[in-house]
Protein backbone atom coordinates (compact mmCIF):
# COMPACT_ATOMS: atom_id res chain seq x y z
CA UNK A 1 0.00 0.00 0.00
CA UNK A 2 1.26 3.76 -0.74
CA UNK A 3 1.97 6.01 1.71
CA UNK A 4 -0.34 8.20 0.21
CA UNK A 5 -3.34 5.08 0.56
CA UNK A 6 -1.91 4.90 3.90
CA UNK A 7 -2.70 8.21 5.28
CA UNK A 8 -5.80 8.41 3.30
CA UNK A 9 -7.54 5.74 5.76
CA UNK A 10 -6.19 7.57 8.18
CA UNK A 11 -7.90 10.43 7.48
CA UNK A 12 -11.25 8.65 6.58
CA UNK A 13 -10.63 6.82 9.93
CA UNK A 14 -10.08 10.10 11.88
CA UNK A 15 -13.09 11.62 9.92
CA UNK A 16 -15.53 8.85 11.28
CA UNK A 17 -13.90 9.59 14.83
CA UNK A 18 -14.02 13.16 15.40
CA UNK A 19 -17.73 13.61 12.94
CA UNK A 20 -19.25 13.94 16.64
CA UNK A 21 -16.70 16.99 17.47
CA UNK A 22 -17.76 18.51 14.34
CA UNK A 23 -21.65 18.27 15.03
CA UNK A 24 -21.00 19.99 18.31
CA UNK A 25 -18.63 22.78 16.79
CA UNK A 26 -21.23 23.13 14.55
CA UNK A 27 -24.61 23.49 16.61
CA UNK A 28 -22.48 25.67 19.34
CA UNK A 29 -21.47 28.15 16.81
CA UNK A 30 -24.65 28.09 14.73
CA UNK A 31 -26.82 28.50 18.43
CA UNK A 32 -24.39 31.67 19.00
CA UNK A 33 -24.75 33.51 15.99
CA UNK A 34 -22.74 37.08 16.08
CA UNK A 35 -22.70 39.83 13.41
CA UNK A 36 -19.72 40.72 10.87
CA UNK A 37 -16.80 42.22 12.93
CA UNK A 38 -18.96 41.28 16.80
CA UNK A 39 -17.59 37.67 16.33
CA UNK A 40 -16.11 38.26 19.57
CA UNK A 41 -17.51 34.93 21.38
CA UNK A 42 -17.03 32.79 17.95
CA UNK A 43 -13.12 34.09 18.61
CA UNK A 44 -12.89 32.99 21.59
CA UNK A 45 -14.55 29.71 21.38
CA UNK A 46 -12.09 29.00 18.20
CA UNK A 47 -9.12 29.81 20.61
CA UNK A 48 -10.22 27.45 22.94
CA UNK A 49 -10.33 25.45 20.57
CA UNK A 50 -6.73 25.42 19.05
CA UNK A 51 -5.29 25.99 22.54
CA UNK A 52 -7.26 22.28 23.28
CA UNK A 53 -5.69 20.83 20.81
CA UNK A 54 -1.96 22.31 21.19
CA UNK A 55 -2.18 24.03 18.32
CA UNK A 56 -0.15 27.50 17.82
CA UNK A 57 -2.05 30.73 16.89
CA UNK A 58 -2.35 34.60 16.93
CA UNK A 59 -5.89 36.20 17.90
CA UNK A 60 -6.88 39.77 17.39
CA UNK A 61 -6.09 39.66 13.46
CA UNK A 62 -8.41 42.61 12.24
CA UNK A 63 -10.74 42.52 15.62
CA UNK A 64 -11.58 38.94 15.79
CA UNK A 65 -9.53 37.22 12.94
CA UNK A 66 -6.84 33.96 14.31
CA UNK A 67 -4.57 32.45 12.42
CA UNK A 68 -3.83 28.82 13.21
CA UNK A 69 -0.37 27.40 12.72
CA UNK A 70 -0.04 23.49 12.22
CA UNK A 71 3.68 23.18 11.01
CA UNK A 72 4.63 19.10 10.13
CA UNK A 73 8.04 17.84 9.15
CA UNK A 74 10.44 20.28 7.75
CA UNK A 75 7.81 23.34 8.14
CA UNK A 76 9.60 25.90 5.44
CA UNK A 77 8.99 23.22 2.64
CA UNK A 78 5.59 24.49 1.62
CA UNK A 79 3.10 26.58 3.13
CA UNK A 80 -0.81 26.72 2.37
CA UNK A 81 -3.37 27.74 4.02
CA UNK A 82 -6.62 26.88 4.64
CA UNK A 83 -9.97 29.67 5.45
CA UNK A 84 -12.76 29.67 6.91
CA UNK A 85 -15.35 32.72 7.83
CA UNK A 86 -17.27 32.84 10.95
CA UNK A 87 -19.62 36.38 10.83
CA UNK A 88 -23.98 35.67 11.08
CA UNK A 89 -26.43 37.99 9.19
CA UNK A 90 -29.07 40.24 10.45
CA UNK A 91 -31.87 37.55 10.07
CA UNK A 92 -34.92 36.14 12.46
CA UNK A 93 -34.33 31.93 12.52
CA UNK A 94 -37.64 30.42 11.13
CA UNK A 95 -35.84 27.06 11.62
CA UNK A 96 -37.26 24.97 14.85
CA UNK A 97 -34.33 22.51 15.80
CA UNK A 98 -32.82 22.70 19.20
CA UNK A 99 -29.70 24.42 18.62
CA UNK A 100 -31.56 27.46 16.73
CA UNK A 101 -30.29 30.95 17.29
CA UNK A 102 -29.90 32.35 20.37
CA UNK A 103 -29.59 35.90 19.33
CA UNK A 104 -32.71 37.53 18.39
CA UNK A 105 -32.91 38.66 14.78
CA UNK A 106 -29.19 37.46 14.02
CA UNK A 107 -29.03 33.96 12.19
CA UNK A 108 -26.04 32.03 10.57
CA UNK A 109 -28.03 31.80 7.36
CA UNK A 110 -25.22 30.96 4.94
CA UNK A 111 -23.38 28.28 6.22
CA UNK A 112 -20.24 30.23 7.70
CA UNK A 113 -20.93 27.84 11.12
CA UNK A 114 -20.22 25.05 9.17
CA UNK A 115 -17.53 26.70 7.40
CA UNK A 116 -15.54 27.12 10.80
CA UNK A 117 -16.98 24.20 12.50
CA UNK A 118 -15.33 21.97 8.97
CA UNK A 119 -11.83 24.29 9.56
CA UNK A 120 -11.69 23.18 13.19
CA UNK A 121 -11.65 19.58 12.47
CA UNK A 122 -9.49 19.41 9.78
CA UNK A 123 -7.21 21.34 11.66
CA UNK A 124 -7.79 18.54 15.14
CA UNK A 125 -6.85 15.60 11.62
CA UNK A 126 -4.09 17.76 10.43
CA UNK A 127 -2.38 18.22 13.69
CA UNK A 128 -2.84 14.05 14.31
CA UNK A 129 -1.07 13.64 11.39
CA UNK A 130 1.77 16.43 11.68
CA UNK A 131 4.14 13.25 10.97
CA UNK A 132 2.78 12.35 7.55
CA UNK A 133 3.27 15.64 6.00
CA UNK A 134 6.15 17.85 5.23
CA UNK A 135 5.49 21.63 5.07
CA UNK A 136 3.01 24.23 7.20
CA UNK A 137 -0.96 24.71 7.31
CA UNK A 138 -2.36 27.92 8.27
CA UNK A 139 -5.73 28.16 9.27
CA UNK A 140 -7.61 31.46 8.85
CA UNK A 141 -10.87 31.96 10.78
CA UNK A 142 -11.73 35.31 9.20
CA UNK A 143 -14.43 37.88 10.42
CA UNK A 144 -17.11 40.18 8.38
CA UNK A 145 -17.52 38.51 5.39
CA UNK A 146 -21.11 39.87 4.75
CA UNK A 147 -20.16 43.22 5.38
CA UNK A 148 -17.45 45.36 3.39
CA UNK A 149 -14.52 46.39 3.47
CA UNK A 150 -14.48 42.92 4.30
CA UNK A 151 -12.35 40.61 6.84
CA UNK A 152 -10.36 39.59 4.44
CA UNK A 153 -9.24 42.43 3.46
CA UNK A 154 -8.82 43.72 6.46
CA UNK A 155 -6.56 40.80 7.33
CA UNK A 156 -4.53 40.89 4.76
CA UNK A 157 -4.21 44.86 5.23
CA UNK A 158 -3.16 43.89 9.03
CA UNK A 159 -0.46 41.62 7.76
CA UNK A 160 -1.80 38.00 8.62
CA UNK A 161 1.35 36.07 6.37
CA UNK A 162 3.86 38.82 7.32
CA UNK A 163 5.34 36.21 8.95
CA UNK A 164 4.19 33.57 7.19
CA UNK A 165 3.60 33.72 3.27
CA UNK A 166 1.03 30.93 1.72
CA UNK A 167 1.83 29.80 -1.70
CA UNK A 168 -1.52 28.72 -2.13
CA UNK A 169 -5.00 29.20 -0.31
CA UNK A 170 -8.22 26.85 0.01
CA UNK A 171 -11.82 28.28 0.87
CA UNK A 172 -14.89 26.50 1.06
CA UNK A 173 -18.57 27.28 0.80
CA UNK A 174 -21.82 25.13 1.73
CA UNK A 175 -24.45 24.90 -1.52
CA UNK A 176 -27.87 23.51 -1.11
CA UNK A 177 -28.37 23.09 -4.95
CA UNK A 178 -26.02 20.02 -4.92
CA UNK A 179 -26.42 17.12 -2.81
CA UNK A 180 -24.52 16.19 -0.01
CA UNK A 181 -21.41 13.99 -0.82
CA UNK A 182 -20.88 16.23 -3.53
CA UNK A 183 -18.09 18.69 -4.13
CA UNK A 184 -17.86 21.53 -7.03
CA UNK A 185 -14.73 23.34 -8.68
CA UNK A 186 -14.17 26.00 -11.89
CA UNK A 187 -11.27 27.48 -12.68
CA UNK A 188 -11.39 31.37 -13.32
CA UNK A 189 -13.88 33.39 -12.60
CA UNK A 190 -16.86 32.62 -10.52
CA UNK A 191 -17.77 35.07 -8.38
CA UNK A 192 -18.97 38.86 -9.43
CA UNK A 193 -17.39 42.08 -8.04
CA UNK A 194 -20.06 43.93 -5.50
CA UNK A 195 -19.99 47.38 -4.77
CA UNK A 196 -22.95 49.07 -2.64
CA UNK A 197 -24.63 52.06 -3.58
CA UNK A 198 -26.36 54.45 -1.39
CA UNK A 199 -27.85 57.80 -2.06
CA UNK A 200 -29.37 60.52 -0.74
CA UNK A 201 -31.90 62.91 -2.63
CA UNK A 202 -32.16 66.19 -1.31
CA UNK A 203 -34.95 68.88 -2.02
CA UNK A 204 -37.42 71.09 -0.54
CA UNK A 205 -40.00 69.23 0.87
CA UNK A 206 -43.24 70.59 1.60
CA UNK A 207 -47.30 70.03 1.05
CA UNK A 208 -48.55 66.91 -1.37
CA UNK A 209 -51.04 69.27 -2.25
CA UNK A 210 -48.63 72.03 -3.40
CA UNK A 211 -46.22 70.40 -5.82
CA UNK A 212 -45.59 73.59 -7.64
CA UNK A 213 -43.92 75.00 -4.49
CA UNK A 214 -41.67 71.99 -3.80
CA UNK A 215 -38.97 69.71 -5.50
CA UNK A 216 -40.85 65.99 -5.71
CA UNK A 217 -37.46 64.12 -4.58
CA UNK A 218 -39.79 60.76 -4.42
CA UNK A 219 -40.39 61.70 -8.10
CA UNK A 220 -36.44 62.57 -8.60
CA UNK A 221 -35.90 59.10 -6.60
CA UNK A 222 -38.73 57.09 -8.97
CA UNK A 223 -37.24 58.34 -12.06
CA UNK A 224 -33.11 57.68 -11.08
CA UNK A 225 -34.35 54.17 -10.33
CA UNK A 226 -35.52 53.88 -13.87
CA UNK A 227 -32.95 55.57 -15.83
CA UNK A 228 -29.98 53.62 -13.75
CA UNK A 229 -31.64 50.33 -15.86
CA UNK A 230 -30.03 51.80 -19.16
CA UNK A 231 -26.56 51.21 -17.12
CA UNK A 232 -27.58 47.57 -17.89
CA UNK A 233 -29.46 47.61 -21.26
CA UNK A 234 -27.70 50.35 -23.40
CA UNK A 235 -24.48 51.14 -21.76
CA UNK A 236 -22.99 47.53 -20.59
CA UNK A 237 -21.82 45.41 -23.56
CA UNK A 238 -24.48 42.36 -23.81
CA UNK A 239 -22.33 39.69 -23.00
CA UNK A 240 -20.85 41.46 -20.22
CA UNK A 241 -22.51 39.76 -16.65
CA UNK A 242 -24.01 42.76 -14.59
CA UNK A 243 -26.59 43.06 -11.92
CA UNK A 244 -27.92 46.64 -10.44
CA UNK A 245 -30.67 45.92 -8.47
CA UNK A 246 -31.72 48.61 -5.89
CA UNK A 247 -33.57 47.11 -3.29
CA UNK A 248 -34.15 49.80 -0.51
CA UNK A 249 -35.86 53.62 -0.99
CA UNK A 250 -37.38 55.00 1.96
CA UNK A 251 -38.70 58.23 1.87
CA UNK A 252 -40.15 58.55 5.66
CA UNK A 253 -42.97 60.97 5.78
CA UNK A 254 -46.93 60.73 5.23
CA UNK A 255 -49.31 60.37 2.20
CA UNK A 256 -49.59 63.72 1.78
CA UNK A 257 -46.22 65.01 2.82
CA UNK A 258 -43.32 64.98 0.07
CA UNK A 259 -39.69 64.59 2.00
CA UNK A 260 -36.95 67.25 2.08
CA UNK A 261 -34.79 63.84 1.82
CA UNK A 262 -35.25 60.32 0.06
CA UNK A 263 -32.84 57.10 0.68
CA UNK A 264 -32.06 54.69 -2.06
CA UNK A 265 -29.81 52.02 -1.60
CA UNK A 266 -28.43 49.08 -3.80
CA UNK A 267 -26.21 46.69 -5.22
CA UNK A 268 -23.74 46.49 -8.56
CA UNK A 269 -22.10 43.16 -9.66
CA UNK A 270 -19.91 42.42 -12.37
CA UNK A 271 -17.86 40.09 -13.69
CA UNK A 272 -15.49 42.72 -15.68
CA UNK A 273 -13.69 44.90 -13.43
CA UNK A 274 -12.54 47.40 -16.25
CA UNK A 275 -16.31 48.03 -16.66
CA UNK A 276 -17.01 47.57 -12.89
CA UNK A 277 -14.88 50.91 -12.59
CA UNK A 278 -16.32 52.64 -15.79
CA UNK A 279 -20.02 51.73 -14.66
CA UNK A 280 -19.79 52.99 -11.79
CA UNK A 281 -18.77 56.65 -12.99
CA UNK A 282 -21.91 56.25 -15.10
CA UNK A 283 -24.18 55.44 -12.19
CA UNK A 284 -22.83 58.50 -10.66
CA UNK A 285 -23.51 60.85 -13.68
CA UNK A 286 -26.74 59.49 -13.97
CA UNK A 287 -27.84 59.65 -10.81
CA UNK A 288 -26.46 63.23 -10.47
CA UNK A 289 -28.07 64.54 -14.00
CA UNK A 290 -31.58 62.88 -13.19
CA UNK A 291 -31.84 64.26 -9.56
CA UNK A 292 -30.87 67.84 -11.09
CA UNK A 293 -33.05 67.28 -13.65
CA UNK A 294 -36.25 67.61 -11.00
CA UNK A 295 -34.56 70.41 -8.63
CA UNK A 296 -33.04 67.95 -6.29
CA UNK A 297 -29.49 67.67 -5.13
CA UNK A 298 -27.70 63.85 -4.34
CA UNK A 299 -25.36 62.56 -1.67
CA UNK A 300 -23.45 59.65 -3.46
CA UNK A 301 -21.46 56.90 -1.70
CA UNK A 302 -20.25 54.35 -3.63
CA UNK A 303 -17.47 52.91 -1.65
CA UNK A 304 -14.93 50.17 -2.89
CA UNK A 305 -16.40 46.08 -2.74
CA UNK A 306 -15.00 42.69 -3.04
CA UNK A 307 -13.82 42.29 -6.30
CA UNK A 308 -14.17 38.97 -8.55
CA UNK A 309 -13.23 35.79 -7.07
CA UNK A 310 -10.76 34.38 -9.14
CA UNK A 311 -9.68 30.50 -8.85
CA UNK A 312 -6.31 29.96 -10.43
CA UNK A 313 -6.28 27.23 -13.02
CA UNK A 314 -3.56 24.97 -11.77
CA UNK A 315 -4.80 24.94 -7.92
CA UNK A 316 -8.28 24.50 -9.21
CA UNK A 317 -7.83 21.94 -11.76
CA UNK A 318 -5.36 19.88 -9.17
CA UNK A 319 -7.88 20.03 -6.30
CA UNK A 320 -10.81 19.10 -8.56
CA UNK A 321 -8.79 15.77 -9.20
CA UNK A 322 -7.84 15.34 -5.15
CA UNK A 323 -11.48 15.58 -4.50
CA UNK A 324 -12.06 13.16 -7.09
CA UNK A 325 -9.69 10.26 -5.26
CA UNK A 326 -11.61 11.70 -1.91
CA UNK A 327 -15.45 11.71 -2.74
CA UNK A 328 -15.50 9.57 -6.08
CA UNK A 329 -15.27 11.18 -9.71
CA UNK A 330 -19.14 10.63 -10.01
CA UNK A 331 -19.33 12.87 -6.94
CA UNK A 332 -16.95 15.93 -8.23
CA UNK A 333 -19.28 18.68 -9.95
CA UNK A 334 -18.48 21.77 -12.33
CA UNK A 335 -20.06 24.94 -10.50
CA UNK A 336 -21.09 27.68 -12.23
CA UNK A 337 -20.95 31.14 -12.66
CA UNK A 338 -22.38 33.16 -9.76
CA UNK A 339 -23.39 36.83 -9.32
CA UNK A 340 -23.27 36.65 -5.68
CA UNK A 341 -20.12 38.12 -4.33
CA UNK A 342 -17.35 37.08 -1.32
CA UNK A 343 -14.35 38.47 0.35
CA UNK A 344 -12.00 35.96 -0.76
CA UNK A 345 -11.63 37.47 -4.02
CA UNK A 346 -9.02 39.79 -2.14
CA UNK A 347 -7.26 36.62 -1.29
CA UNK A 348 -7.28 35.46 -4.95
CA UNK A 349 -5.94 38.81 -5.97
CA UNK A 350 -2.72 38.33 -4.29
CA UNK A 351 -2.30 34.42 -3.79
CA UNK A 352 -2.82 31.47 -6.18
CA UNK A 353 -5.93 30.31 -4.48
CA UNK A 354 -9.28 27.91 -5.24
CA UNK A 355 -12.55 28.43 -3.84
CA UNK A 356 -14.71 25.51 -3.77
CA UNK A 357 -18.43 24.24 -2.44
CA UNK A 358 -19.76 21.19 -0.97
CA UNK A 359 -23.13 19.69 -1.08
CA UNK A 360 -25.43 20.26 1.99
CA UNK A 361 -28.71 19.02 0.20
CA UNK A 362 -30.11 15.93 1.78
CA UNK A 363 -33.26 13.79 3.14
CA UNK A 364 -33.72 15.92 6.40
CA UNK A 365 -33.60 19.46 5.17
CA UNK A 366 -35.22 18.64 1.90
CA UNK A 367 -37.52 21.70 1.77
CA UNK A 368 -34.37 23.99 3.00
CA UNK A 369 -34.59 27.65 1.84
CA UNK A 370 -31.93 28.94 0.12
CA UNK A 371 -28.66 30.91 1.36
CA UNK A 372 -29.41 33.95 3.34
CA UNK A 373 -33.14 33.08 4.00
CA UNK A 374 -34.54 32.57 7.36
CA UNK A 375 -35.85 28.82 6.79
CA UNK A 376 -31.99 27.87 5.82
CA UNK A 377 -30.79 24.23 7.17
CA UNK A 378 -27.80 22.37 6.35
CA UNK A 379 -27.77 18.37 6.38
CA UNK A 380 -25.37 18.02 8.93
CA UNK A 381 -24.09 14.82 7.55
CA UNK A 382 -22.32 16.93 5.06
CA UNK A 383 -19.90 18.06 7.63
CA UNK A 384 -17.77 15.07 7.57
CA UNK A 385 -17.18 15.65 3.49
CA UNK A 386 -16.62 19.50 4.79
CA UNK A 387 -13.94 18.82 7.24
CA UNK A 388 -12.62 15.20 5.95
CA UNK A 389 -12.25 17.25 2.31
CA UNK A 390 -10.38 19.94 3.42
CA UNK A 391 -7.78 18.10 5.54
CA UNK A 392 -7.75 15.41 2.42
CA UNK A 393 -7.01 18.35 -0.34
CA UNK A 394 -4.52 20.20 2.35
CA UNK A 395 -2.58 17.24 2.83
CA UNK A 396 -2.18 16.64 -1.26
CA UNK A 397 -1.34 19.80 -2.00
CA UNK A 398 1.52 19.22 0.52
CA UNK A 399 2.77 16.19 -1.04
CA UNK A 400 2.75 16.95 -4.36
Amino acid sequence: MTTKKIVKTKIQQLVAEYTDYVTHCYRTIHANPELSFEEYQTSAFVCAELDRMGIEYKSGIAGTGILGIIKGKNPDKKIIALRADMDALPICEAVDVAWKSKNENVMHACGHDAHTACLLGAAQILNAIRPDFEGTVLLIFQPGEEKAPGGARLMLEAGVFDEYKPELILAQHVSVDYPTGTMGFRSGKIMASADEIHVKVHGKGGHGALPHLVNDTVLATAQTLVSLQQVKSRLCHPLTPMVLTFGKLIAAGAQNVIPYEVQLSGTFRTMDEAWREKAKQHIQRIITETTAAHGCTAEINIPDGYPCVVNDEQITSQAQSFAADWVGEKQVVELEMRMTSEDFAFFTQQYPATFYRFGVKGEKNRNTGGLHSADFVIDENALSIGFGGMAWLAYRFLNL
